[in-house]
């Protein structure tokens, strides 16, 4: 049976609302007023886990927005858009489609590797970028092409370029999303729970996100072999100008902790490298209060 949209509408203390921007409508939980903080997830999840640092944010006077990304949960799920350029284009766009002029972009994962790209790309409208779970695009590619475990823990990404079959194994149950959220998580804590395995193997299998997800991943793949890849390679190799934080769980299976060195390279501003111990790779929800704590005072420090 199909899984309807809907079903990432949760009952919280945000509001669900869609904007239309780029060309698209993207669905957003929201709460609180002030300086926007724009929050963007990563694979295989949608904006629900950004739940505990939408209240945190949003307590500490934030404007604090979660969006679903292109062709995951309730935004739109066009058949094509989804290299990292049209990403930076639909976070830049959704930023002023909330009648903000700029804003502080937050990104766990995909998300992550997103919001690196955001202050070259999209300079604009980027105040300031915080990663969790994934350091520069060019320094994970140095890492996936040069250490073999790193190498080994991706290759996951290779088997998402074959088609079809990936969007069959992600849909047929929670098994395939549940290995992914078991492996990647930290083995020292309680992540996932049966709930976190319901709720995002249940959200892969609205129609279509299952494909736009792997999309996204195809296209970071398969520019490696073609053009694109060099060339967008050399269009974030320019030092940032604006604020970053990258948060880094010792215990990611997905991003090993030893390969995530060197982002501080890239950025001309300050730079901040915080280890979230004993965490994996989903840091917003394995490690919430310590995240919270290091969004916070950064933001603090900021002002």
């Amino acid at each position: 049976m199909a899984v309807d949209a809907a079903f990432v509408n949760i009952d919280g203390p945000w509001q669900h609302r869609f904007v239309s921007a780029n060309g698209a409508r993207f669905h957003l939980a929201e709460v609180g007023e002030g300086p926007l903080v724009l929050m963007l997830h990563g694979f295989p999840q949608f904006w629900y886990t950004w739940r505990h640092q939408l209240l945190a944010l949003s307590d500490a006077g934030f404007r604090a927005v979660a969006m679903d990304l292109r062709g995951y949960g309730g935004s739109d799920k066009p058949p094509r858009g989804y290299d990292t350029y049209m990403s930076t284009l639909d976070t830049a766009s959704v930023i002023r489609a909330l009648g903000e002029g700029e804003a502080v972009v937050l990104g766990q994962g995909l998300g992550g590797w997103i919001a690196w790209c955001m202050p070259v790309l999209r300079p604009d409208v980027t105040r300031a970028v915080a990663s969790l779970s994934m350091p520069h695009p060019r320094v994970m590619r140095r890492a996936a092409l040069t250490d073999r475990r790193q190498r080994e823990a991706s290759r996951w990404i290779a088997r998402l370029q074959r088609p079809f079959q990936p969007e069959r194994d992600l849909v047929r149950s929670h098994d395939c999303v549940a290995s992914l959220l078991r492996e990647w998580s930290s083995p020292f804590g309680e992540y996932p729970a049966a709930d976190d395995i319901e709720r995002y193997g249940t959200a892969m299998q609205i129609p279509f996100v299952a494909h736009s997800a792997a999309e996204h991943y195809r296209w970071i793949g398969r520019s490696t072999l073609r053009p694109d890849g060099p060339m967008f390679m050399r269009r974030i190799r320019h030092r940032i100008e604006v604020p970053v934080l990258h948060l880094q769980g010792t215990e990611d299976g997905c991003v090993l902790s030893r390969s995530t060195a060197g982002s501080g390279a890239y950025v001309a501003a300050d730079y901040t490298r915080v280890p979230i111990e004993g965490a994996g790779h989903f840091l917003t929800e394995e490690a919430p209060e310590q995240v919270n704590r290091a969004l916070l005072d950064w933001l603090d420090a900021m002002d």
